[in-house]
């Protein structure tokens, strides 16, 4: 079976403008699905969900409710188990 490993989530191509986190949908300890909303974001008078990247389980979250994010940044850290374990090159 393969380790979990910790997966930092960004905030995906959003466009250029910083937007305020207005409401976050999970928390540490939930098991996501790809595509799970994570948080709602609100910008120039629209708002729109930050859907996950990776399936796995919340492990922290780095951003609160009023945090201005943009294109890039870190909002969560999944534990992603059950991917294939990757060999790390021996020197």
């Amino acid at each position: 079976s393969a380790a979990a490993a910790d997966q930092v989530v960004n905030v995906p191509d959003i466009g250029g403008d910083e937007v305020e986190v207005t409401e976050l949908l999970v928390k540490v300890g939930d098991n996501v699905e790809i595509d799970q909303s994570l948080m709602t974001v609100e910008g120039d008078k629209a708002s729109m969900e930050i859907p996950a990247t990776v399936a796995g389980k919340v492990k922290s979250i780095s951003v609160a409710v009023g945090d201005k994010v943009k294109t890039g940044t870190p909002i969560m850290v999944f534990e992603v188990a059950g991917q294939p374990a990757v060999a790390a090159p021996t020197a």
